[in-house]
């Protein structure tokens, strides 16, 4: 079967083993999904990822993060979809629970948090919101 949303796919994949209480899933590895389980880890929502590369494809393993028992990610979404792409500039970027979230945006200058993007200066597509 196809997969229409791979990012959308993989976010589902940490939503679901946090509320499992896993300590780490797996999703089928990609450039962009790389990029946004970095912004992830810088953010401190994950503690890390790393390539597998031992079977046929290659996989992400991503080791989820809790505090006190509960997940370090209350809640995460996709915004742009592939049915309906939401593009933004750097001065309209949305501020995700008056900013204690962050909003993961693919610019020019690479996959960023919304305030790295205010900071650079750039906007772009808006992929997923997280708090």
């Amino acid at each position: 079967m196809a997969l229409t949303d791979p990012l959308g796919d993989m976010l589902t994949r940490i939503r679901n083993g946090q509320r499992a209480k896993k300590d780490s899933v797996i999703s089928p590895a990609s450039k962009l999904r790389a990029h946004v389980l970095e912004v992830l880890q810088r953010e401190g929502y994950i503690r890390g990822f790393s390539e597998d590369t031992t079977g046929d494809h290659p996989q992400l393993r991503i080791e989820l993060k809790y505090f006190e028992g509960q997940p370090a990610i209350k809640h995460v979404a996709r915004v742009s979809k592939p049915g309906r792409r939401v593009y933004s500039g750097s001065k309209e970027l949305p501020v995700i629970r008056n900013g204690l979230g962050i909003t993961i945006v693919s610019t020019p200058r690479g996959v960023l948090s919304d305030a790295e993007a205010r900071a650079a200066n750039v906007g772009g597509e808006v992929l997923a919101e997280v708090f």
